[in-house]
C-alpha cells in the first residue's frame, strides 16, 4: 500500500503546477508527509556514504566585458565592451562528518514518523479522489 502511495505522489509531484484540481488536493494535503519521506532518504544516504553534503555560497572576483557608453569627438555616444571585474556567486558542496548513532536514531523517528503520516495521507488521497473525480481516458 505504501508503494502504491508513493507512487502516486511522485506522479501529483510531476505536475503540481499544471495539475488538475484532484491533483492540487492531494499535493497539499500529503505535503507533510512527502517532507518527511524525502528527509528519510536523505538520512539513509548519509548513512550509506558515512558523511552529509553540505552546500555554501562562495563569491568570487573574475574578469567580465563589461558595456560602457563612450562618446567620440563628435559628441556620439556608442557602446563599447571594456574589461572589468564582477563578483560571481557560485554554490559548492562539501563533505560534512556525521555520527552514525545519531543519524540512526533520526531514521528511526522518521520511519516512525512516516508510519504515523501515511495512514492520513492514505485518506487523504481517497477524499481528494472522491471530491475532485477524474475522467478515465
Amino acid at each position: 500500500m505504501t508503494r502504491n502511495l508513493t507512487l502516486t505522489l511522485l506522479g501529483c509531484l510531476t505536475l503540481v503546477a499544471c495539475g488538475t484540481p484532484q491533483e492540487q488536493c492531494i499535493s497539499q494535503n500529503t505535503r507533510e508527509y512527502r517532507v518527511v519521506s524525502n528527509l528519510l532518504r536523505e538520512v539513509e544516504a548519509n548513512l550509506a556514504r558515512g558523511y552529509a553534503w553540505e552546500e555554501r555560497e562562495v563569491t568570487r572576483t573574475e574578469w567580465r566585458d563589461c558595456p560602457v557608453v563612450v562618446r567620440d569627438k563628435d559628441g556620439n555616444a556608442r557602446w563599447i565592451d571594456r574589461p572589468c571585474l564582477r563578483d560571481v556567486s557560485d554554490t559548492e558542496r562539501y563533505r560534512v562528518a556525521i555520527d552514525p548513532a545519531a543519524e540512526r536514531r533520526k531514521a528511526d523517528n522518521l520511519r516512525q514518523r512516516r508510519a504515523a503520516l501515511s495512514a492520513r495521507a492514505e485518506e487523504a488521497v481517497r477524499a481528494c479522489r472522491a471530491a475532485y473525480p477524474e475522467e478515465r481516458r
